[in-house]
C-alpha cells in the first residue's frame, strides 16, 4: 500500500470565496422558542465575524506541525496524522475522531503523547479522505480500513486504540475481535448493546439508562434523524452556506461539550474558538460534509451486536454519560483493568481535557508494561 505525504493548503481563490460568503452573512434574530442549549443568534454571529478574521494561514501551520499522509486502502484515500516517537519500540496508539469533529480536534491530545507512536486518521468520507468508492461507512468498513492502516501500512503489529462518537463501534469491533493486533482499547463512549440486546436488559440502572437516553433523545436526536434521512438536502444547504455549516457543527460541539452554563459560548472554555473554525474550516474546503453524514444512513453509529472484549480494557465515563451502569462495562469488557467516571470532560473528552486523558492513557499503558 502506497504512503504519500500530505500538507494542508487551501488556494487563495477558496479564501476569497469564504471571505466573500461571510461577508452578505444576514444574522439570525434569537428565537424566543430557543432550546435552552445549543446555538443562538448572537453566538452564531460571533463565529462567522471571528471566521472572517480567522489568520488561516497561521491555522495551516500549525496543522502542518503535525506530519500527515495519504495512504490507499479499502479503495479509499485516507488521510492521517503521524507522530512517531523517539524510541522506535514505543507503543502505537490509534486515535479516532467521530461526528462533527476531525483528526484536528485530536491533535493536543496526540501531542501530549510523545513517548507513543499515536496515528490521526480522518475516517474515510471526512476531510482529507476521501469516501469509500464500493462499501459503505459502517463499524466494519471502518474497522477493517483502521487496522490495516496501522498493521499494513504502517507495519505496527500490535497498538493502542481509542475513539468516539462514531468510531466507539468501531473501537469496540477492533478490540473484540482483533486481539491478535490490539494490544488493549480506551473507551470514553463504553459500549453500548444493540437495540435487541437492550429489550433484554433487566438491570433496573441499565434499564434506566437507556430509558434515559430514550427521553433526551426526543428532544436532542433531530440532527440524527434528518442526517439518517434526508442527508443529501441537509448537505446542499450546508455546503453552500459557511455560516449555517457553522450553527450546525457548533450547536454540537456546544451540547455535548462539558460546560459550565447553558450559554453557547462557554464551550470555549473546553474548546477554543480557533478550534471550533478549524473543524468548520476543514469540512468547508474539503466539502465533506455529505459524506461525513453517511455513517448516519449506513449504519456506523448504530450499535450492532459483537463478541465481548477480552484484551484489557480501561473506560473513562464521560460527563454526558455519567450515569453509564458500570455493570454494562463489566459484561462487555472482560478484563476491565480501570473503570472511572470523569470529574471534567464530555462528548469530545480528549479534546476538552487532554492532559487529562493523556495521563490516564499513560497511566493504563505503564499498567500493561509498555511505558516506563
Amino acid at each position: 500500500m502506497s504512503i504519500r505525504p500530505f500538507a494542508v493548503h487551501v488556494p487563495d481563490s477558496q479564501l476569497i470565496d469564504l471571505h466573500e460568503r461571510l461577508d452578505r452573512f444576514r444574522p439570525l434574530p434569537d428565537s424566543p422558542r430557543r432550546p435552552p442549549s445549543g446555538m443562538s443568534g448572537t453566538y452564531l454571529a460571533d463565529l462567522v465575524g471571528s471566521w472572517r478574521d480567522l489568520d488561516w494561514r497561521a491555522r495551516e501551520r500549525w496543522l502542518n506541525g503535525h506530519p500527515q499522509f495519504i495512504a490507499e486502502i479499502d479503495g479509499a484515500e485516507v488521510h492521517f496524522a503521524h507522530l512517531r516517537a523517539t524510541d522506535a519500540a514505543a507503543p502505537a496508539l490509534l486515535v479516532m475522531h467521530g461526528w462533527p469533529h476531525t483528526f484536528a480536534l485530536q491533535l493536543d491530545f496526540a501531542d501530549l503523547l510523545p513517548d507513543f507512536h499515536v496515528v490521526v486518521p480522518s475516517l474515510p468520507g471526512f476531510a482529507f479522505s476521501t469516501p469509500y468508492s464500493d462499501r459503505p461507512i459502517n463499524e466494519e468498513n471502518l474497522a477493517h480500513t483502521m487496522d490495516a492502516l496501522m498493521t499494513e501500512v504502517l507495519g505496527y503489529e500490535r497498538y493502542l486504540t481509542y475513539g468516539e462518537d462514531v468510531s466507539a463501534n468501531v473501537n469496540d469491533l477492533l478490540a473484540a475481535t482483533r486481539g491478535d493486533h490490539v494490544l488493549g482499547v480506551i473507551a470514553t463512549h463504553a459500549h453500548f448493546p444493540s437495540t435487541g440486546e437492550r429489550a433484554a436488559l433487566r438491570e433496573p440502572a441499565e434499564v434506566a439508562f437507556f430509558e434515559r437516553l430514550r427521553a433526551d433523545h426526543q428532544a436532542d436526536g433531530g440532527y440524527g434523524h434528518i442526517q439518517a434521512t434526508r442527508p443529501d438536502t441537509l448537505a446542499a444547504a450546508l455546503n453552500d452556506s459557511p455560516a449555517g455549516l457553522t450553527a450546525w457543527l457548533a450547536e454540537k460541539l456546544v451540547e455535548w461539550s462539558d460546560t459550565p452554563s447553558r450559554e453557547p459560548e462557554s464551550v470555549e472554555r473546553r474548546i477554543s474558538r480557533d478550534r471550533i473554525l478549524t473543524e468548520a474550516m476543514i469540512y468547508w474546503v474539503t466539502q465533506s460534509i455529505g459524506t461525513s453524514f453517511r455513517p448516519y444512513y449506513e449504519g456506523a453509529d448504530q450499535p450492532q451486536p459483537m463478541p465481548p472484549v477480552e484484551i484489557p480494557a480501561a473506560v473513562f465515563i464521560q460527563q454526558h454519560e455519567g450515569d453509564y451502569p458500570e455493570s454494562l462495562a463489566r459484561r462487555f469488557y472482560r478484563d476491565l483493568r480501570v473503570f472511572e467516571r470523569l470529574d471534567e470532560g464530555g462528548h469530545f473528552a480528549v479534546a476538552e481535557v487532554p492532559q487529562a486523558m493523556a495521563d490516564r492513557v499513560r497511566a493504563f499503558a505503564r499498567e500493561l508494561n509498555l511505558v516506563g
